[in-house]
Parts: C-alpha cells; sequence; structure tokens
C-alpha cells in the first residue's frame, strides 16, 4: 500500500476541474444535447399531426396546449435545436471536405453556427408572427 505521501504510479487523468471550458468543447456538447433534443421534438410533431387525423376535437385540444406560452416556449426552443443541429452539421460538412481546420477557421465556424441559431431562430419565429397575423 502506497503512503500518503508517495507519489502516484500513473498520471492521473485530467478532469473537468482542470480543463477551462472552451467554445469547441461546449459546442460539441450542445450540438449532441440538441440531437437527443431533437428527438422529443419530433414526438411532438408526430403528437400534433395525430391530433390532426383525429379530428378537430383533438386538434384542438393540441392547438390549445402548443398555443400555451410553456407550449409556445418548448416549440421556440425545439426551432432553436433543429437550427443549431442543422448548421452544426453544416460546419462537419465543412470539416469533412478538407476546410475550416486553422485556429481561426475553427473558432468563425462555431461563431457562426451559434450566431446562425439565435438569428434564423429568432427570423422564423418573426415571420411566422408576422404571416400569422396578416392571415388573421
Amino acid at each position: 500500500m502506497d503512503s500518503p505521501n508517495a507519489a502516484p504510479g500513473r498520471p492521473l487523468s485530467p478532469h473537468l476541474q482542470i480543463y477551462r471550458p472552451m467554445l469547441s468543447m461546449m459546442m460539441s456538447i450542445v450540438h449532441r444535447i440538441t440531437g437527443g433534443a431533437l428527438y422529443v421534438g419530433t414526438v411532438l410533431v408526430v403528437i400534433w399531426l395525430v391530433s390532426a387525423a383525429a379530428g378537430p376535437s383533438a386538434f384542438a385540444t393540441a392547438q390549445a396546449v402548443y398555443g400555451s406560452i410553456l407550449g409556445q416556449l418548448v416549440l421556440f426552443f425545439y426551432t432553436w435545436a433543429l437550427v443549431h443541429h442543422a448548421l452544426g452539421g453544416v460546419r462537419h460538412l465543412i470539416w469533412d471536405v478538407g476546410h475550416g481546420f486553422e485556429p481561426g477557421q475553427r473558432e468563425l465556424l462555431y461563431r457562426a453556427t451559434l450566431a446562425g441559431s439565435i438569428g434564423l431562430t429568432l427570423l422564423i419565429w418573426i415571420v411566422g408572427y408576422a404571416l400569422k397575423g396578416a392571415a388573421g
């Protein structure tokens, strides 16, 4: 048995207290989380479609749930997850063809993915509400 003051026999693996969070690390984690969230969001889309097929009463119930403040918030974040994950896929496609590996280029791609996902999500929702207002 080693004494408490003895040096360890093998190196310790770095852990989260040693690594400082970097944008690349955070974007990788968020890409995986959004991928998982898309499974849940797809179930919500299926529920909405099934309620539309089930009849006016079921569809009205689904519309009431999805139209509530909580429902709108969930749909907003589903939209962001979808756009963010898609743009992350485009980023990976750029890497797959051999571009964007320089440190500055990688950082630009990460920032563009993040800014693009936020901007496009807001644009989608603004246009959606504008069209809803114009139709009603």
